[in-house]
Formats: structure tokens, C-alpha cells, sequence
């Protein structure tokens, strides 16, 4: 079952909801936001991008509703295809859904024993099973030094290489077991979940498709548009930061000739929106969520 999204009002209060306006949702899931955005339009249109096969079951039966099956890398295409016109608002919720986490057999979980999978796409050739075992050791190393933010990387890929040497490492205990001297007590879980991030990222593409998104919006939002991201890392969060204050992955505004800022947004919220304490308590994968909400101007850039 799909769990309610986390800090669901504060993202559906930062898209300032037009009720004739068009919105994209490209993280649709269980559609705990897109059925939010529906209960506020009258006479508006949504479109709902995702892979995932299982997702596509929950697409709603409304003349308002469109869910398109596809990675929101491809945002821009499909809107115009799909809309042929700019859009009110876009919402990302990144990361995983609890959904995905609580089904053993997609692997995204350090709790349940299932495959080394972790594809949001499961028409995707590679998944964490074919990284384990066919990467090198400095690229696993990378893996984990960047994407699982881990200071004992390199160690951590010499010991996947030692184990998957004896036999393949095909699950998830498997990967648990292979890394077992480098879970320091008091701290096991943490540390798996920054390796088990480390790999889905990985399998996933995550951060080069989040970019992918992220230079479409402002050519796809109209001035007055929305943008609402919410994060799970700080890899992501620091991504999305950069595009909401310069529109660029480097954070780096850019100026014209009089020494004018050249951004395509204004910045909603100046620092994240972050769960609060009983959220958390209801629902522990709030615990890292940022939400940052920006407005596109009318500024050409």
C-alpha cells in the first residue's frame, strides 16, 4: 500500500493552485499529490509522469487526469505533447516511495531479504545485482564516496570484491553480509541505508535525470508557475537549491549587461520546509524531507 505523502498540504499550499490551471505531478506513485491537486481543480487538467509499472495501476478514471507512463526526464516532450501549452505548477517528490520500499522483491530495503534490484524501471538492463558484481573497485568506491557520502568507501568495495570472488552476491543479505565489518555498532542501519542509496542512485541515474528535469522546468513553466521539489539527500537538495536560486546545476547566477541577475525564479521559500516533529513521529521517512518552492518570473534568461 501506498503511504501518504510527506508534508502533503505544505506541497499542495506552495503550488498556489489556479483551479483552471494545468499542473504535472512527475513523481506520481500512489497519487497521494495528485489526488490532492485534483480535489482543487475545476476545469484544470493534471498530467502524472512514472516508470514504474505498479504505479500505473492507481491512475485515476477523470476526464482531468492524465498519467503518462514514462521517466520525467522526459517532462518536457510529453507536456508538450500531451498539453501544448506552459503549466501552472510541477511537483517532484524524489526518492522512494514506501510502497517500493515495503515490497521485498523490488530490493530497495535493508529490512527485508529480496533480489538486488533497486530499478524504478524494471525494463532497465542494469540493476544493483549486475553493479556489485561487475564493477571495479574504484568505480564502486566512487559509487559510495559520492553518491552514499561514505569516508570508507574504498574499503567497503575491497570487501564486496573479496565476497562476490567466493560467490555472487545476489540479494540483499548478500550485500549485507559482504559489508558486515564495516557497520559500526549503534550505527548498522545508517550506514546501510548510505550504501544501499549509494547503488540506487546508481541503478537509477538518479542525479543525471533530476538535472534532466530540472533544466526543463523553466521552459515549461509560465511566469507565475510553480516549481515544488521535495528531497531526501543532500545530494539532491543541493541540486535542486542551485536551479531554484541561478537555473543552473553550479548555483551560479548569471548577469546582463547592466549587472541585472539573469534567474528564472523567485525563491518561495528561502530556507526548506521540513517536517515537523509529529509528522516524523507518524511517519519516520519524513525525517530527511526538504521541500523548496520557487515561482517562475517573467524574466527571459
Amino acid at each position: 500500500m501506498y503511504h501518504n505523502p510527506v508534508l502533503l498540504n505544505e506541497s499542495i499550499e506552495g503550488l498556489n493552485i489556479n483551479p483552471e490551471g494545468v499542473y504535472v505531478d512527475v513523481t506520481f506513485g500512489g497519487g497521494g499529490h495528485s489526488r490532492a491537486i485534483l480535489e482543487r481543480l475545476q476545469g484544470g487538467h493534471l498530467y502524472a509522469f512514472d516508470q514504474d509499472a505498479d504505479a500505473a495501476k492507481n491512475a485515476f478514471a477523470d476526464e482531468r487526469f492524465t498519467f503518462i507512463p514514462q521517466n520525467f526526464r522526459y517532462m518536457k516532450n510529453f507536456v508538450q505533447l500531451y498539453a501544448g501549452t506552459k503549466v501552472d505548477g510541477i511537483i517532484a517528490d524524489l526518492g522512494v516511495s514506501s510502497y517500493q520500499f515495503d515490497t521485498p522483491e523490488k530490493g530497495f530495503s535493508t529490512r527485508f531479504e529480496g533480489r538486488l534490484d533497486m530499478r524504478m524501471n524494471q525494463n532497465s538492463a542494469v540493476d544493483a545485482a549486475n553493479i556489485v558484481n561487475t564493477y571495479d573497485v574504484p568505480s564502486l568506491a566512487k559509487i559510495f564516496s559520492v553518491y552514499g557520502e561514505l569516508r570508507n568507501a574504498l574499503a567497503i568495495a575491497r570487501d564486496i570484491e573479496m565476497a562476490r570472488d567466493v560467490r555472487p552476491l545476489d540479494t540483499t543479505t548478500d550485500l549485507k553480509n559482504a559489508v558486515v565489518s564495516h557497520l559500526p555498532k549503534g550505527s548498522e542501519n545508517k550506514v546501510l541505508a548510505q550504501i544501499f542509496q549509494a547503488l540506487r542512485i546508481e541503478v537509477n541515474n538518479e542525479m543525471e535525470v533530476l538535472e534532466a528535469l530540472l533544466r526543463q522546468c523553466a521552459d515549461v513553466l509560465r511566469p507565475g508557475g510553480r516549481l515544488v521539489v521535495l528531497s531526501y539527500h543532500s545530494l539532491e537538495d543541493r541540486l535542486v537549491k542551485n536551479f531554484m536560486k541561478s537555473g543552473n546545476a553550479k548555483g551560479e547566477i548569471e548577469k546582463d549587461f547592466f549587472g541585472n541577475m539573469l534567474t528564472p525564479y523567485i525563491l518561495i521559500t528561502r530556507k526548506p520546509v521540513v517536517p515537523s516533529d509529529d509528522e516524523i513521529a507518524r511517519n519516520s521517512r519524513a525525517r530527511s524531507a526538504k521541500l523548496r518552492v520557487a515561482e517562475r518570473n517573467d524574466v527571459a534568461v
